[in-house]
């Protein structure tokens, strides 16, 4: 399904140009407007998703293999010393554009880029019943 109102239906199904970096049936990959570095490109599926809650399976199966490629074309592009794979799901995890999409991002060392956050120190009984209350809510 395309959505009408949504830019990266738009994007994705060549509706409006932009820079192509890769395309097939399912996804197109395209050169992020307001990279974070340079080559920084989005893994845009063609059919309307959301985020990840209602993403299909099939689809779902393709992002990480596809990611891979990109990463790799990257890394011999640019000889990066790394790269990051995002994925943003609602307002509080970042995701500002409400398709589903994948950031690829080549690194260098020291770019200033920061996508990290500080390390918990969680108790060993915590993580146990956190493991047990995720577990308990895993669709079979």
């Amino acid at each position: 399904m395309i959505k009408d109102d949504c830019i990266f239906c738009k994007l994705a199904n060549g509706v409006f140009p932009t820079n192509v970096v890769y395309e097939d049936e399912d996804f197109t990959v395209i050169l992020d407007a307001a990279p974070a570095a340079k080559g920084h490109s989005l893994i845009i599926p063609k059919r309307h998703s959301d985020c990840i809650y209602d993403l299909p399976e099939e689809t779902a199966a393709k992002v990480m293999p596809l990611a891979k490629k990109i990463a790799l074309a990257m890394k011999k592009t640019f000889d990066c010393d790394g790269v990051n794979i995002q994925q943003n799901n609602e307002p509080a995890a970042g995701q500002s554009v409400f398709h589903f999409h994948t950031h690829v991002i080549p690194r260098k060392k020291g770019d200033g880029i920061s996508l990290l956050w500080k390390p918990g120190k969680p108790k060993d009984e915590e993580q146990k019943e956190v493991c047990r209350l995720i577990a308990e809510n895993i669709e079979k």
